[in-house]
């Protein structure tokens, strides 16, 4: 009788659980998270991305060219020009003479990974083609890729999405499924912001409107700040000659937040760190009287001047934000800057009046699956049926408890899954009693033919449901969004039906048998 009331408290006590997981879902009984709803069932947004990865190898080899001028300047070596090609292969030219053992030198210390070929003499001018290793470019693209990828989820978390579905296809692309997102445009604006933050100097030494016209003088380029004038959605766009050196960029900030001003509008506070804070004190009390440009994913968002050095590493952007535009910034400069641009090449909406159409009948399914499979249980198996259809009850509950425990994301497949499981669950009620009635048959006491039922269906019953299970994990580790939600469902059903099988069902006929005056067994 001791195994028989652990047993008994055992059953009792994971339907009890799974009641109190389930019950937010459907009353604001206590506050828990309810069961997340997948994006075909809310309603959402389905993005892929493809990462602009070349553009971070680009950008390593552009930071390769600074620190060859750099080191250029350090030995006094003259030289005719350094480029990037087509190819992001780095073309050197230095006059003829000592420079050409001298950057030879310069290559083989400090840039040893660089790959390159003989180099050319023409007219005393000699020519180095230099490239980055292939395998190199290849890690450089993963890389970004997987940047991209973490710094689009910490967005999103700061965002608010619940149970987003992102990750990486391919070698440069990005599946995201926002379930339940209010403001797509919103979403995928923040998701798209580079966020390359820079603090530039303006050039006011020089003419803006000759620089549009003609050519900007050396080392500047043309920016613009959008301005709306009152009452007008229309931004003005204001142009502003930079200086192309980057004096401090977005990568030494500790943190971004909403402030606001003096008159109530919204700007955006940052902080740097120990180095960002040095270097931005230097700036400031190096360029005093002079504008220093904030861009933000080459966009001028100010250009305040410079009134006296600025301790602390503190600065504001503003820009005539609205508070979800500065909400948004703070997210984007918080998360990081992406890597490489990235671009949205499809696109899908789903509407939240399709999402609940599918829940209906998603669930409508379920309820008339469930109901003949109930009715077909109860006039074929008799008592016994009635116990079954009891145990196939709460193990829809224990499933639905089961999601809301883990917090697994319900998706239409995963009710395809359910349906699946009350099918499987049936099933092994079948084996069972079919054993239960060949006990009967050969003589044996209404007890003694149920428990000698249960012990030969078990093993029958535990190979086909593992087997499932296998399968089911297998899904769910290599799957994406829709099979990764029936994979889930799956695995709860498989466990929660062999737990109302061999468990829930058998302490059930125990408990009738035992405490009844007829040995006769209604199957």
């Amino acid at each position: 009788m001791k195994s028989f009331t652990f047993r008994t408290l055992l059953i009792t006590g994971v339907i009890i659980a799974a009641i109190v997981w389930l019950l937010p879902t459907f009353f604001n009984c206590w506050p828990h998270k309810k069961i997340n709803l997948g994006l075909d069932l809310q309603g959402g947004m389905h993005l892929m991305l493809e990462v602009q990865n070349i553009k971070a190898v680009e950008a390593e080899v552009e930071r390769t060219i600074q620190e060859i001028k750099k080191e250029l300047r350090k030995q006094g070596i003259k030289h005719l020009g350094i480029s990037r090609l087509k190819d992001n292969s780095i073309l050197v030219k230095l006059q003829k003479g000592e420079n050409k053992s001298k950057f030879e030198t310069i290559l083989s210390k400090d840039f040893e990974n660089l790959i390159t070929k003989r180099p050319e003499t023409n007219a005393g001018i000699i020519t180095f083609h230099l490239a980055l290793p292939v395998k190199e470019m290849d890690t450089l693209k993963k890389m970004a890729t997987a940047q991209a990828l973490e710094t689009i989820r910490n967005r999103i978390d700061e965002f608010g999405v619940s149970e987003p579905d992102i990750r990486i296809q391919g070698d440069d692309r990005i599946l995201i499924q926002l379930p339940g997102i209010k403001d797509p445009k919103r979403a995928k604006d923040l998701i798209g912001k580079t966020a390359q933050l820079t603090f530039q100097l303006v050039d006011d030494d020089a003419d803006v409107d000759a620089a549009i016209n003609g050519t900007p003088p050396v080392g500047d380029e043309i920016l613009y700040q959008n301005r709306y004038n009152q009452g007008s959605d229309t931004p003005v766009k204001i142009p502003f000659l930079i200086k192309k050196r980057v004096l401090l960029d977005g990568s030494l900030l500790t943190n971004a937040r909403v402030e606001f001003d003096q008159f109530q509008q919204p700007q955006v506070g940052i902080e740097f760190n120990r180095k960002g804070a040095r270097i931005f004190d230097r700036i400031t009390g190096e360029n005093i009287h002079k504008r220093l440009a904030i861009v933000l994913d080459e966009s001028v968002y100010s250009a305040p001047t410079i009134q006296d050095r600025i301790a602390g590493g503190k600065a504001v952007i503003t820009g005539n934000f609205t508070l979800n535009e500065a909400k948004d910034l703070a997210i984007a400069l918080r998360a990081g800057s992406l890597p490489a641009p990235v671009e949205i090449i499809e696109e899908r909406t789903v509407g939240p009046t399709l999402g609940a159409d599918s829940v209906r009948m998603g669930l409508m399914s379920m309820l008339i699956g469930g109901l003949l499979v109930i009715l077909f249980m109860a006039v074929y198996y008799k008592g016994a049926g009635i116990i079954a259809d009891l145990a196939l009850i709460i193990n829809i509950i224990l499933i639905g408890g089961g999601l809301a425990a883990f917090q697994a994301t319900l998706t239409l497949p995963g009710i395809a899954g359910i349906i699946l499981t009350i099918g499987m669950a049936v099933d092994a009620n079948v084996i069972i009693f079919e054993r239960i009635r060949e006990e009967l048959r050969s003589g044996k006491t209404a007890l003694a033919s149920v428990h000698s039922g249960f012990d030969r269906a078990t093993l029958t019953i535990l190979d086909a449901n593992v087997t499932t299970l296998i399968a089911a994990l297998v899904l769910f580790q290599f799957g994406t969004g829709p099979i990764k939600g029936f994979a889930v469902t799956l695995c709860l059903g498989i466990i929660a039906s062999l737990f109302t099988a061999l468990i829930l069902s058998k302490n059930i006929f125990d408990f009738i048998l035992r405490n009844r005056q007829s040995s006769k067994l209604s199957i």
